[in-house]
């Protein structure tokens, strides 16, 4: 176990990320280096400080962004749920039903693309869309931003933060991106266990051990869990839910919507496997109400499927078909990236209530 440990332990320690012309007037949001995470990606169109999270996170937590003002970014992203909520599907201004489940929002600056179909491939793209999105928040970005501006408030923060109080679509979304990127979530137990402070017991180990078998658990290929400790390769998937024997038979397309190709129908987000005990219900449309509900989706609920996953490679027999005893060890493990320090963090918190 301490061989493991050793092998993936990375160098602590702090940079951060702020355009030339703003040195001296904002300050620069320091990221901590984390291990057994790949470099942070970043946008250099729209670097962090500590003002412009400030402004997103106000921005984030106004219902002054939706239609009618009833709701806000962290109505359906509440933090106590790692930024997802308790409904299988959530329901806008306007009363419509959303479609699909409403993801957790952690460690976004990882993932090659956002929204359970892709749409979007930057944080910036995925804070744009749900304020204007008639099943979300439904208000254009016009009267947003006339909203904005008649705020001595927000005439102030976008000052401070962009140089103008012109307030826009495109400043908006950039200050709300920003806070979106400082919600990074890496203090689970299995950290402590890569920085070496702590060790899996025995049935922990068992299920890290089940899950990097591709003999077994199989789960390696598209949940990452061991020198990239960010929990999903953030790649585009179909896993065997649904039973469609041609493109016709799938009543979602997911990312095949968005790219218009059949080889994309059904194909989803692969979500992270951390923070699992606050993002229930599971999956792109919720389905599962338990963590035992999925890991028996994949031990015995397999479907074939005209577009599935080709890593799905137990499919043939309807799943990994393991014994009790390992689902339950698979299960044990998966609650050690639980992260609760993340959906009590202070800085992440409502502004208004302070």
């Amino acid at each position: 176990m301490q061989k493991f440990i050793f092998l993936f332990l990375g160098i602590g320690s702090t940079f951060a990320f702020i355009n030339g012309k703003d040195a001296g007037r904002l300050t620069p949001y320091a990221f901590t280096e984390l291990r057994a995470f790949p470099k942070m990606p970043t946008n250099e169109a729209n670097t962090v400080t500590i003002e412009g999270a400030n402004l997103g996170r106000y921005l984030f937590y106004d219902s002054i962004l939706s239609f009618d003002q009833s709701m806000s970014c962290a109505t359906c992203h509440q933090q106590a749920r790692a930024f997802s909520d308790t409904k299988r599907f959530s329901s806008g201004v306007h009363g419509v039903t959303m479609k699909r489940n409403t993801p957790g929002l952690f460690n976004l600056a990882w993932l090659p693309r956002l929204f359970w179909d892709g749409r979007a491939n930057s944080i910036e793209g995925q804070a744009f869309q749900p304020v204007s999105a008639h099943d979300e928040m439904g208000l254009n970005w016009k009267e947003a931003s006339r909203r904005l501006h008649k705020q001595k408030f927000y005439r102030e923060k976008f000052k401070e933060v962009f140089g103008t109080t012109k307030i826009d679509s495109v400043l908006i979304t950039k200050a709300i991106a920003q806070f979106e990127r400082t919600l990074i979530s890496a203090n689970s137990k299995f950290d402590k266990v890569l920085q070496g402070g702590k060790y899996l017991s025995k049935m922990e180990y068992k299920g890290f051990e089940l899950m990097n078998d591709q003999t077994k658990g199989d789960c390696l290929h598209c949940h990452t869990t061991d020198a990239n400790a960010v929990g999903t390769t953030g790649q585009m998937s179909n896993n065997g839910l649904d039973v469609a024997i041609n493109s016709d038979q799938f009543s979602d397309k997911g990312f095949g919507a968005i790219t218009n190709n059949e080889s994309d129908y059904g194909k989803f987000k692969i979500p992270s496997l951390r923070n699992l005990l606050f993002t229930a219900p599971y999956m792109h449309d919720g389905r599962f109400e338990t963590l035992e509900e999925v890991i028996e989706f994949y031990n015995n609920g397999l479907r074939a499927s005209y577009t599935i996953d080709s890593k799905m490679q137990f499919v043939h027999k309807g799943g990994m078909k393991l014994k009790d005893y390992e689902k339950e060890c698979i299960i044990l493990f998966l609650k050690t990236l639980t992260d609760s320090t993340f959906t009590q963090n202070p800085e992440f918190s409502n502004p208004f209530n302070i």
